[in-house]
């Protein structure tokens, strides 16, 4: 895999975030909103608890650890929408480029503005709520690697279905988190749930992360081996949407699907 065409993908979403802050500004919008309802949320429930539990790094970490991964994956597909909303698919697969040095280039635009929305939600926490990601230790590590890795599977498979089935089809792709985030036990335990629930929970590597965060507020070390079966699961989903995204553009090249990308479904 080249450098420069990967380079030329990231830094064109890099001239478009420079031109426009309507697309800057959403990095922040969002990420303030959900800190601030869920900080105030939080602060609510210590007044009204019994008084030592601290409702904050459970609450307010799982809302913060889930914004990161919706903002890895949200990375991902509205690179991939600037393509969609500009009909640009067929000048860019003309050129000399690979599909793997194309979604490494939508992977560090990913890399990019999640970073940007992470520092702005830890100091938005920190500052207003007193959140300390250090309360979380070294296990906030793979905490955001499983969910980053997660984020990108989700992402480059959203991807993939748009550019199947169509510009049309891209509000299949903004509910998913929301969609997932029962089953992925955000913000209680997974036993809380019925069994076809749990079951369809622990194929989902978000769960192990927020059962690890709650392991590790509550004073417990953090699962280590459940932590490692999350990222494995994470990898191997990457690894799937990889070829699913690469199976579809070899489907869309042989039956002339790029050529005729237009605003409506395409199948």
């Amino acid at each position: 895999m080249r450098l420069r065409p990967t380079a030329a993908i990231v830094l064109r979403h890099l001239y478009l975030m420079k031109g426009s802050p309507a697309r800057v500004l959403p990095l922040f919008a969002w990420v303030a909103i959900d800190i601030v309802l869920w900080g105030f949320i939080t602060r609510y429930l210590n007044a009204v608890a019994s008084p030592g539990f601290d409702f904050v790094p459970v609450l307010l970490g799982a809302v913060l650890l889930w914004d990161f991964f919706a903002r890895v994956m949200q990375g991902v597909t509205m690179a991939f929408f600037e393509d969609v909303w500009s009909r640009n698919f067929l000048n860019l697969f003309a050129s000399p480029i690979s599909i793997g040095e194309y979604l490494a280039g939508l992977v560090i635009s990913a890399v990019a503005t999640s970073a940007v929305g992470l520092v702005a939600m830890v100091a938005l926490a920190a500052a207003a709520f007193g959140l300390s990601f250090l309360a979380y230790g070294p296990a906030l590590v793979p905490f955001l690697l499983v969910l980053f890795l997660f984020g990108l599977a989700l992402g480059i498979l959203g991807s993939a279905l748009v550019l199947r089935l169509g510009p049309a089809s891209e509000w299949l792709i903004w509910p998913i988190p929301a969609l997932i985030s029962p089953f992925a036990g955000v913000f209680y335990p997974l036993s809380t749930l019925p069994r076809w629930m749990q079951l369809l929970g622990l194929a989902l590597p978000p769960s192990y992360v927020f059962e690890g965060l709650r392991a590790v507020v509550s004073g417990q070390p953090a699962p280590a081996g459940a932590l490692w079966w999350g990222a494995c699961l994470a990898g191997l989903y990457l690894l799937l949407a990889c070829r699913a995204f690469a199976a579809v553009h070899r489907h869309a090249v042989r039956t002339g699907l790029i050529a005729r990308y237009s605003a409506e479904s395409v199948t």
